[in-house]
């Protein structure tokens, strides 16, 4: 494909920048992704369809291993998984984090090392340990009292699993209240307020198939300041200094997590990865040569903030509706392919592709198809005052928690995901269809 490529002077275009580094201009109001035209994406796989930019998510990949050198980064797969993701994960010497037996089966069964994967949750089915067992998985992390016994029982009196131990340290953290995982009273790991992560820590160590490697906490999502990070890092490293002088045992890991954060419309902030990085070193070595504590290896978990840039949502005007003052435009997806405005009210900038347009703006907001009030994508963004049914609309930021997290409600079926790459296009997974529905609905 030829791609003519205008300048944002010439066409007086809104800012890009939240969108894939490879996005072009072109001619007609046209974007280009990865060398790839939207339009011709959405004409060639329908819509709705996301649409992963590969060369983004691999140089993103870069970025972390650069910006942590000395550290195991590991891609949290709960934000975005399919075999593709894993090959680039892989192949980019990034670790995987996984939360069930499907993210880790899909993982291993595409070719990725077992060891380098750390399994998580907190409700861990018998499915997900026996899993996690029979194919080696490298760390589990124990995120609260009955996994313990649990996974001794499993491993037997001559197997052996290496562990870690989710605690929560008290911090505040994340752009919702829903995905603030750092502080007490939550479903997700060990206190250390009340004593339950010391206690625990007790019980492994008396476990003798069970290796105690390290400690891990993850504070929250979509964090876009340095500084709970390192108030969280300084009560860890605290608490392995404990661990040492009650225990004579010295943990050569320490885990703090994911959840950082990403700019989702132009000129919101983004984590500082430099910053953080810098900053988490020199406070990780003052704190341990305060304690006297050798320095654990550090290891991180991005997901968002590897695979969400990566992604536009390209959706298909239904029906434009005018009421009262307000200007509602419809598409062809919704609440079942982005629940993430209803659930944390999310918000995007999203953008008329594949035409040109001399009408001013207006205020609309973008809705989905689904029988609910609360089905909206985008409230109140400015959008050409003609826009009409066949338009197409391209979304940016839309790589982390949509595929994953769609459902099948109203049996609209989830998008397609096409990778562009070096002009090119390619389906990773296909759409789901009527047929697939029918072939669950077993009953009569």
């Amino acid at each position: 494909m030829t791609v003519t490529v205008l300048s944002e002077v010439a066409t007086g275009a809104e800012d890009l920048s939240v969108w894939p580094a490879s996005t072009q201009r072109l001619p007609h109001g046209g974007l280009a992704v990865g060398g790839v035209s939207l339009a011709e994406v959405a004409d060639r796989f329908e819509t709705p369809a996301y649409v992963l930019d590969e060369g983004e998510v691999r140089g993103r990949c870069r970025t972390y291993q650069d910006a942590f050198p000395a550290a195991d980064v590991l891609y949290a797969a709960k934000a975005f998984l399919s075999r593709a993701m894993v090959r680039c994960v892989r192949e980019e010497g990034l670790g995987l984090d996984v939360c069930s037996a499907g993210e880790l089966e899909l993982a291993v069964t595409a070719g990725f090392p077992p060891e380098r994967i750390v399994l998580h949750g907190n409700a861990k089915s018998p499915r997900d340990l026996e899993t996690a067992l029979r194919l080696g998985v490298g760390r589990i992390v124990i995120d609260g009292p009955s996994e313990i016994a649990r996974i001794a029982a499993a491993v037997g009196p001559e197997g052996h699993q290496k562990v870690m131990v989710r605690v929560v340290p008290g911090v505040s953290a994340g752009g919702h209240d829903k995905i603030r995982t750092g502080t007490d009273d939550q479903k997700f790991g060990l206190s250390l307020t009340d004593g339950g992560a010391q206690h625990a820590i007790s019980r492994i160590l008396g476990q003798p198939q069970l290796e105690l490697t390290g400690l891990h906490c993850h504070i929250g999502s979509q964090i876009t300041e340095v500084k709970p990070y390192l108030v969280a890092l300084r009560r860890m490293v605290g608490l392995m200094a404990r661990i040492r002088d009650t225990h004579g045992v010295v943990l050569p890991e320490l885990d703090m997590g994911g959840g950082h954060g990403i700019a989702y419309r132009p000129g919101e902030p983004a984590l500082d990865l430099t910053a953080l990085s810098r900053r988490l070193r020199a406070e990780l070595h003052k704190g341990c040569a305060a304690a006297r504590l050798t320095v654990p290896r550090l290891l991180i978990e991005p997901g968002r903030a590897v695979v969400g840039p990566a992604g536009v949502a390209v959706y298909r005007v239904l029906a434009v509706k005018h009421t009262g003052e307000k200007a509602f435009v419809a598409v062809d997806g919704g609440m079942s392919d982005n629940p993430r405005p209803a659930l944390y009210g999310v918000r995007y900038a999203p953008r008329l592709i594949g035409r040109a347009c001399t009408a001013g703006p207006r205020t609309a907001t973008v809705v989905g198809r689904h029988c609910e009030a609360g089905d909206v994508l985008a409230a109140d963004v400015e959008l050409p005052g003609d826009i009409h049914p066949g338009d197409l609309l391209a979304v940016p930021v839309a790589g982390a928690y949509q595929l994953s997290m769609a459902s099948g409600y109203n049996l609209v079926g989830r998008p397609a995901v096409v990778a562009v790459h070096g002009g090119s296009a390619r389906l990773l997974v296909r759409r789901e269809t009527l047929d697939d529905f029918r072939s669950r609905d077993v009953g009569d």
